[in-house]
């Protein structure tokens, strides 16, 4: 059972939906960049929900149900800004006393900036994340035509200029379009996020001047300063967001665990879905629910296969 809530980030209502849980710790979640609460969390929610964890799942301003002008602009800063809002309004809902972050992709990047943050919280985790936006997008321009290549940058460049109604990009298309991302497993997109076609009010797609924002981030630079128990979900065969980044980050992290698993960026939605669900399952059970609270020390990172 959920309920739909929403909170006030920089003036704006952002939509929420509340799972009640049981044991006092509550997991706040987003989808991938430019993915609403449903497709992306929908799944994973459930399971965390199940196991009697809260759960606030929320559409980052001008996505989804949240508000905000223009549509589809994914800013940085502001959407950092979504995430602290969230934070503090989980912990404040009933009966919740501990409080976990989750996502993945580009906003799996934005867990280790956040959890490097003092902001209450007892755990996080990042389930295939974009930690250097650099070296990813170094790696996505190998499966782009230099046409669609020119054709993205040009549009890039417009909207950041022009302004106005936002340029819309699609999060992924095949080689020659224009597109966030050609990378192979970028096409597993609605195959790993909306398998029965449920998901009909998601707009796949992003505007264009939101692109070079996300190009040059790279929260793991915010590594080493994280303070508390960060789980890494690495994809072995990532081509989207890469494993080698994510696993540098989380050499880097003082109370890191790692888990690999095989296959591309949305295994964790497919093939390793299981896995990945019990896995993490694990880790919040350990930090979330009440249960082995002590203060962590320092150490290297935990490392699963």
């Amino acid at each position: 059972m959920r309920e739909k809530v929403s909170f006030i980030s920089g003036g704006v209502a952002c939509a929420a939906w509340h799972y009640p849980g049981t044991n006092g710790g509550c997991v706040v979640m987003t989808g991938g960049f430019g993915v609403t609460k449903e497709p992306g969390t929908d799944r994973f929610a459930e399971r965390f929900n199940a196991a009697g964890f809260s759960v606030l799942a929320f559409d980052h301003r001008c996505f989804g149900e949240s508000g905000g002008e223009p549509r589809q602009v994914a800013r940085i800063a502001d959407q950092l800004d979504d995430w602290r809002a969230a934070i503090a309004y989980a912990a404040a809902l009933p009966a919740v006393e501990r409080v976990a972050i989750w996502s993945f992709s580009l906003p799996g990047g934005y867990i280790v900036k956040l959890a490097s943050e003092d902001l209450g919280l007892s755990a996080a985790i990042a389930q295939s994340p974009n930690v250097d936006g650099p070296t990813v997008t170094r790696n996505a321009s190998r499966h782009q035509t230099p046409g669609a290549a020119l054709r993205l940058i040009g549009r890039s460049i417009l909207d950041s200029l022009v302004g106005g109604a936002p340029r819309l990009v699609a999060l992924s298309g095949p080689p020659g379009t224009v597109a966030l991302l050609n990378t192979p497993d970028s096409l597993d997109t609605n195959r790993a996020l909306d398998p029965d076609k449920r998901y009909t009010d998601w707009q796949q797609a992003i505007a264009a001047r939101s692109i070079f924002p996300a190009m040059f981030y790279r929260p793991a630079k915010y590594a080493p300063q994280v303070r508390v128990p960060l789980m890494y979900v690495v994809c072995k065969d990532d081509q989207s967001a890469l494993a080698a980044p994510a696993l540098k980050a989380a050499a880097r992290t003082p109370d890191a665990t790692v888990l690999q698993v095989p296959g591309g960026h949305y295994a964790p939605f497919l093939d390793a879905h299981e896995q990945v669900v019990a896995a993490e399952l694990d880790f919040l059970t350990q930090h979330l629910s009440g249960k082995n609270q002590s203060p962590s020390a320092e150490k290297s990172p935990q490392i699963a296969n």
